[in-house]
């Protein structure tokens, strides 16, 4: 099995990493404007900050390039990157655009059982909304849209799928902290489901495509929150 199918089949443990806690945080600061574009990621000072080594930073630091959140200059160290409003809302567009595809193609070849895991999760989901828990309803959102991208069964689009996602994962987090979003997003999740489970291919991809038009105005009013 591939990488990508990896992570695309399982379940991710619940239990974090001291490196993902610290990216997290990272992302966080760098997403509600605390670490401003240019500002210098010292490792030592991160790692006497968060009581580590500079093996975590160094990873955490990896991953928030790959997320287009830190810029690595040879010889001069790690900084936030300047991401413009502008390129976000491309990277939105595309990721609407890809997630539609996938859902359109999940209602047509999504088999019986891969249907009933997909109403499984949505009940893992609400149980988190219940709990008024964002972070476990970003942990578990992560699966139910990777449970769509290999419903497709287009393994090419899956991985450009979750490719364009990671870029995106720190400010489609950062949407769940708007109020009421949760209970939203829940609904949304809920009518994409049964769609598909009607096998409706047109109307699957165009409650997922407003799906992520309704995460990106739920980030723009989080960041306006914060301003």
């Amino acid at each position: 099995m591939s990488t990508s199918d990896s992570e695309l089949d399982s379940k991710p443990s619940r239990s974090r990493t001291r490196t993902e806690d610290i990216r997290l945080q990272l992302a966080d600061e760098i997403v509600k404007g605390e670490l401003v574009p240019g500002t210098q990621l010292d490792e030592m000072g991160l790692a006497a900050r968060f009581g580590v080594s500079r093996t975590p930073i160094r990873e955490a630091l990896r991953q928030l390039e790959a997320s287009g959140l830190v810029e690595q200059k040879p010889h001069c160290g790690s900084f936030v990157a300047e991401l413009s409003q502008e390129r976000l809302r491309e990277m939105f567009i595309a990721m609407a655009e890809l997630e539609a595809i996938c859902a359109g193609l999940a209602a047509v070849h999504m088999s019986a059982d891969e249907r009933r895991a997909l109403e499984d999760i949505l009940e893992d989901l609400a149980q988190m909304m219940r709990q008024g828990d964002p972070q476990g309803y970003h942990e578990l959102n992560e699966i139910f849209h990777n449970a769509i991208y290999a419903g497709s069964h287009n393994q090419y689009l899956a991985e450009l799928t979750l490719a364009t996602r990671r870029r995106l994962a720190p400010f489609r987090r950062a949407q769940f902290r708007t109020l009421g979003r949760l209970a939203k997003a829940q609904a949304e999740h809920t009518t994409i489901v049964e769609t598909i489970a009607r096998g409706d291919r047109r109307g699957a991809a165009e409650l997922m495509r407003a799906h992520i038009d309704t995460v990106k105005l739920s980030f723009d009013t989080y960041v306006g929150q914060q301003a």
